[in-house]
């Protein structure tokens, strides 16, 4: 009987443990490889580190959501920067990052200096306090489930998408310009800006003067080769 409740007992708390989320965290000089998936979350004057006199606190990403990191930390694909501000925890820059991992998200607003994720736009641009060395927010979307959107010219283009038209706007500050994107999906032909990538596999099989496609003028009609 004992030997049954030491055998349930002990399966209890391997089930508890697995359920707790765990931040696995370590220190290293700041002239050590940081591992993939790692971030720094401070840095500070070592002895223990001849040569940098530095040392990192770093944390691995994996299972986390929001994490504060040092802004010339290594920032993983999937994450963004949220906000900026001065951190005596980060000897060398003096600014911390808010980072935060966009994987269960559709739309997020982030600072402009984050590095936009795979398949993610910018839909706006505009001032904003909580981004210490820019000054500028942007709002970020997921495109995953679209096939058109509306972005800034700033924006990266997701592979597939093109850019069918292009505007003046005031919601994107800094370029004031607006894109039209659209996503190529069954289609044989479509008609694109000249400025606008063209998906793998198309080519441009004419082109003609077009007041959609402000800045250039000009529109490329495209086809699957």
């Amino acid at each position: 009987m004992l030997l049954l409740l030491g055998v349930v007992t002990a399966a209890g708390t391997q089930a508890q443990a697995a359920t707790q989320q765990v931040t696995a965290s370590t220190t290293i000089c700041s002239f050590s490889p940081i591992p993939a998936g790692w971030v720094v979350t401070s840095s500070y004057s070592s002895a223990n580190c001849a040569g940098s006199g530095v040392a990192y606190g770093i944390t691995d990403t994996a299972g986390q959501t929001n994490l504060v990191i040092c802004s010339f930390s290594p920032k993983p694909p999937g994450w963004v920067v949220t906000s900026s501000y001065s951190s005596a925890n980060c000897a060398g820059s003096g600014v911390a990052y808010g980072f935060h991992n966009v994987a269960n998200d559709t739309n997020v607003a982030a600072c402009s200096m984050t590095p936009v994720p795979a398949g993610w736009i910018v839909t706006s641009s505009y001032s904003s306090g909580n981004c210490l060395g820019t000054g500028v927010g942007y709002g970020l979307h997921n495109v995953a489930n679209d096939t058109s959107a509306a972005a800034c010219s700033m924006s990266p283009i997701p592979a597939g998408w093109i850019v069918t038209s292009s505007y003046s706007s005031g919601n994107c500050l800094g370029t004031g310009v607006g894109y039209g994107l659209f996503k190529i999906t069954t289609q044989t032909s479509a008609t694109m800006c000249s400025f606008s990538p063209l998906p793998a596999g198309w080519v441009v099989s004419s082109y003609h003067p077009s007041s959609y496609c402000y800045g250039s003028g000009v529109a490329y009609d495209i086809r699957k080769a």
